[in-house]
């Protein structure tokens, strides 16, 4: 049997609006984002989950428990290492003041080859793309076929996506929704990619093209990718 993974990336949130780095800091939802939010559980409505998991991140749990409250027999479960990438000292600042010491295009690449050390009180690309695979190893092993939900971050999400399939990291407005099939054998694919249910757009998604491609070591290359933070 299939295993169908919906991902949720948070809504947006203050930090967002503001382009306020976040990472494992936490900003509330917006006004806008909290609609956002309700608009893609409503969407999600009918989905038949069996499980639903979420970073501990508040933005992450409010988003999960608004999709939840139309699957009221499911119980949310946290898992620590869905936690966005950690930004160090930069989280709570201007995206532009981390851009002026770490070209977006160049940490994000670095980051996902597992090569960059990590900013100052972060962490390191391997660190970062260690745990990342070991959520969905985890969430993967312990539910081998059924439809889980999992609601998470920009960043996070999209390192994930990156290991899986050459389209790597694309922009995940807030409240958007990705589904990846995941296959006995432990194969997988993505069959939706980014749906702006909400139509929140790019707002928070922070589109950068990166000039090389960025893609596992056993995969081909693919063409330009884009990344969403936060």
């Amino acid at each position: 049997m299939t295993l169908t993974l919906t991902l949720v990336r948070h809504g947006r949130t203050h930090f967002n609006a503001r382009r306020v780095l976040q990472g494992r800091t936490d900003s509330p939802l917006t006004r806008d984002g909290r609609e956002g939010v309700r608009t893609t559980a409503r969407h999600l409505a009918a989905h038949p989950f069996t499980a639903a998991w979420a970073s501990p991140s508040g933005r992450a749990v409010t988003t999960a428990v608004e999709i939840l409250r139309h699957h009221p027999d499911l119980r949310l479960r946290t898992e620590p290492d869905l936690r966005e990438y950690a930004f160090g000292v930069y989280e709570r600042r201007p995206e532009h003041a981390l851009e002026e010491v770490a070209p977006w295009g160049e940490l994000v690449r670095a980051v996902l080859e597992e090569r960059h050390p990590g900013l100052p009180r972060g962490e390191s690309g391997a660190e970062f793309m260690g745990r990342t695979r070991r959520a969905f190893a985890r969430i993967t092993a312990e539910h081998p076929e059924g439809h889980v939900l999992v609601v998470g971050h920009g960043l996070a999400l999209g390192a994930y996506l990156a290991t899986i399939a050459p389209v790597g990291l694309v922009p995940l407005p807030n409240a958007s929704v990705t589904t990846v099939e995941v296959e006995p054998d432990g194969g997988a694919r993505i069959v939706e990619l980014a749906h702006d249910v909400a139509q929140q757009g790019h707002v928070a998604a922070r589109p950068m093209t990166l000039p090389t491609p960025v893609a596992p070591a056993d995969e081909p290359a693919a063409a330009d990718r884009v990344v969403a933070v936060g």
